[in-house]
């Protein structure tokens, strides 16, 4: 096996026994990324010599028979949407096309406490708004399973880079499944962590009551280790909070796990084959003592037109900031309404300009209180679905996505189409509930993922129950 094919625990073991350096990995890796970098696309910015500079201090304290973290030493790539200090962040967009961070997220300021190795920034839909990668400023990538298809979006960058080796693990953020979606169809575990779990400082806001940094990796165990150095309260977000320690540390036995399958997720517009391979991968849940229970959450129906309404509205704010006159793009004109508008123009994309006119709109006069009050308010009737559903159950599982990867360029013009690729994820955002995607099959060597989604700050149970499917293979 190749250094760059390694997981987070078997580079961390060969890292300990001196079996090779951080270095020879890191080495491994950006050889990977450039080899691979015009067929893929993975990638934005390659941080080769900070990468490099990290690495020997790694190998410097290894040497010196200094303890180091399970992270130290590890090759990760950050969707471009988090600040790395010093280095370029676009989010996927001219606007920002020459932006570099003044500072670090508070994710990679963690990292960095552990010595993570940072080897670049990956490719993203324009400010994460997106289910394919296509609505990149900067190009497409493409999925290293079928180099036709798409990886996913919006973390698709991130989610490429993993699945074709060229990092050990990578960072995305989900919004509305832009972490789950693209695990789902490149193969890879991704997780989307309880609202509030995980730090936003430093992650360019899209949607703010729907961001979440997630980790995307190779294993469960990986997705665990990432998550439990990223997770944790930060002064600098006050959404932030540490959860309750019995919570997280509560264990369970496969035999007593009660397992909800909402019955809205198995219906009309799923692909036979992937409602197969995901029932089947509940199957084996059921064959290994696990009780399946039927239930329903019946606002589900609601849940993409409730997302598409508050998701855009929250956008239209948060991009007002990039006006040409702070940071990012400048247009000159005449007057400052010219300039900010001619800024604007040619600095986003449609998809962008498509989401802000949305947005707008939902929440101007006369319209706010029939889109954006009556969005907020079925919000609260689908967090109130799964409260009521976790009590009776303690895991609820189905698909990721009703298809697998798509090919590119399939819905590019079909914004529709394109927004149904999360009609099983929105609602879980939503309801600021964790959810895993893990691998669970393939059709004609497609991957398909499973969900499981937990209750609020139970992520412990999802990694325990994620493994434990894992490792019946």
């Amino acid at each position: 096996m190749n250094l760059n094919q390694l997981t987070i625990k078997q580079a961390h073991k060969g890292l300990k026994n001196k079996e090779f350096s951080a270095v020879e990995l890191t080495e491994a890796v950006l050889s990977q990324i450039k080899s691979q970098h015009k067929e893929i696309h993975a990638y934005l910015t390659v941080t080769e010599e900070l990468a490099l500079a990290q690495a020997k201090r790694i190998d410097k304290r290894i040497k010196n028979k200094e303890n180091i973290d399970l992270l130290a030493g590890i090759p990760l790539a950050v969707k471009d949407i988090i600040l790395v200090d010093g280095v370029k962040c676009t989010a996927g967009s001219k606007i920002l096309g020459n932006y570099t961070a003044p500072y670090d997220a508070t994710v990679i300021k963690r990292l960095k406490q552990v010595g993570a190795i940072i080897v670049g920034k990956t490719n993203l839909d324009e400010f994460a708004m997106g289910s394919s990668t296509e609505n990149s400023a900067f190009g497409a990538t493409r999925n290293p399973c079928d180099l036709e298809r798409v990886p996913g979006g919006s973390s698709g960058g991130s989610a490429a880079a993993v699945a074709d080796n060229q990092c050990i693990y990578a960072l995305g953020s989900d919004t509305g499944g832009s972490v789950r979606q693209p695990a789902s169809f490149c193969g890879l575990v991704g997780l989307k962590p309880t609202y509030g779990s995980v730090s936003r400082y430093g992650l360019i806001a899209f949607a703010s009551s729907l961001d979440q940094i997630g980790p995307m990796t190779k294993t469960v165990k990986d997705a665990k280790i990432v998550f439990e150095a990223i997770s944790g309260q930060d002064e600098m977000d006050a959404t932030s909070m540490n959860p309750d320690s019995e919570i997280q540390n509560s264990k369970f036995k496969i035999q007593n796990l009660r397992i909800g399958i909402p019955k809205e997720y198995f219906i009309k517009g799923i692909d036979p084959e992937v409602e197969k391979i995901v029932k089947g991968a509940i199957s084996k849940y059921e064959e290994m003592g696990a009780k399946i229970v039927e239930i329903s959450l019946p606002h589900t129906e609601y849940a993409l037109s409730c997302y598409y309404i508050i998701q855009p509205a929250e956008a239209s704010s948060n991009l007002a900031r990039y006006d040409g006159i702070k940071y990012g793009l400048s247009e000159r004109a005449s007057g400052l309404l010219e300039e900010y508008l001619k800024t604007r123009e040619r600095g986003f994309g449609n998809e962008v300009k498509r989401r802000i006119m949305l947005g707008t709109y939902t929440l101007s006069a006369g319209y706010y209180d029939a889109y954006y009050l009556k969005a907020q308010k079925v919000r609260t009737l689908i967090k109130e679905d799964f409260d009521k559903t976790f009590e009776k159950v303690d895991v609820l599982m189905g698909p990721v996505t009703p298809t697998p990867a798509f090919k590119l360029g399939e819905k590019i013009d079909d914004p529709i189409s394109m927004y149904l690729s999360d009609i099983y994820t929105v609602s879980i955002n939503l309801a600021g509930l964790p959810a895993i995607s893990i691998p669970c099959g393939k059709i004609n060597n497609l991957p398909i993922g499973l969900q499981i989604i937990g209750r609020h700050f139970e992520e412990e149970k999802l990694f325990q129950t994620a493994q434990i499917y894992e490792s019946s293979f």
